[in-house]
């Protein structure tokens, strides 16, 4: 009698990846959103290739010994040797979200392009995490020098105002007392959790502008794994189940969203969705 074991699946193996915030390996689980795309990838080559990076690195930082040079040298390493920057032709493709692809064209937006350069500064010894920024994702370096805040994109640095400038148009840091949030809270580093978050939010945003539903949908599932408790991600994935025609299973999602609003204001407009649905 012959034993018979199953790989998981792409969604059970993320699943796996972030079911504790303890450890979280950030890279894999990131890598591993790109086989919604790509289902035949190989995460562990990709991760190999990551490797590869970090050792080139580690011969130009041979004999340099301060923070503040060791980030000058990742930086020319990352922006000037590899060529990586911000992918302006084509800003909303689903592939800039892609690691693997990101790595392959050396383009991205700034939360795919700040992923693989944290994974550099860790090897390069670096206090450095993400900031999940209103409408830019950044990066931060400590420096015994003091605090530097860049552009994954370019690798430029921002001087208070500047980041306080960036606020403007998102109605922070201006207006009544009470809303006026130090900058400070808007520069606090994103958990490897935010970090996925984000990269699949803009995914969600991209394949719902393209009406692509099965990919969408792929999204939705990944955001419910790593956000249990975000319910308005069931409401979500119910809508785009029901136009896939996935009665029963966007039945079971609005029950969920519905068991869980509360007064949210549009629970009465998914009440009655939920209700021809179910007739």
């Amino acid at each position: 009698m012959s034993l018979r074991f199953d790989a998981p699946s792409s969604l059970q193996y993320f699943a796996t990846l972030v079911q504790s915030d303890e450890h979280l390996p950030l890279m894999e689980a990131a890598v591993c959103i790109a086989q919604d795309e790509f289902p035949e990838l190989d995460i562990q080559a990709v991760l190999a290739d990551i490797d590869q990076m970090q050792v080139r690195l580690a011969r130009h930082l041979t004999g340099v010994h301060t923070p503040l040079q060791r980030l000058k040298v990742l930086n020319h390493f990352f922006f000037g040797e590899m060529g990586f920057g911000g992918n302006v032709n084509n800003y909303y493709a689903p592939e800039n979200s892609y690691i693997p692809v990101v790595l392959a064209t050396r383009r991205g937006i700034p939360v795919s392009l700040a992923l693989v350069w944290l994974e550099l500064a860790q090897a390069a010894g670096l206090q450095a995490s993400g900031i999940a920024f209103p409408g830019h994702f950044l990066l931060k370096v400590g420096l015994p020098e003091g605090q530097v805040v860049m552009d994954p994109l370019t690798g430029t640095s921002f001087s208070a105002q500047e980041l306080a400038q960036r606020l403007e148009p998102f109605g922070l840091g201006r207006g009544r007392r009470e809303d006026n949030i130090p900058l400070g809270l808007h520069l606090q580093a994103a958990t490897p959790r935010d970090i996925l978050e984000r990269l699949l939010r803009n995914l969600k945003e991209i394949y719902f502008a393209q009406s692509q539903w099965a990919l969408l949908t792929a999204t939705l599932d990944r955001l419910i794994v790593l956000l249990p408790d975000d319910w308005a991600e069931y409401r979500d994935r119910g809508a785009v189940l029901a136009e896939q025609g996935r009665t029963r299973e966007a039945v079971s999602d609005w029950e969920t969203y519905l068991e869980h609003a509360g007064d949210r204001p549009d629970a009465g407009l998914i009440a009655n969705r939920l209700a021809v649905l179910r007739g």
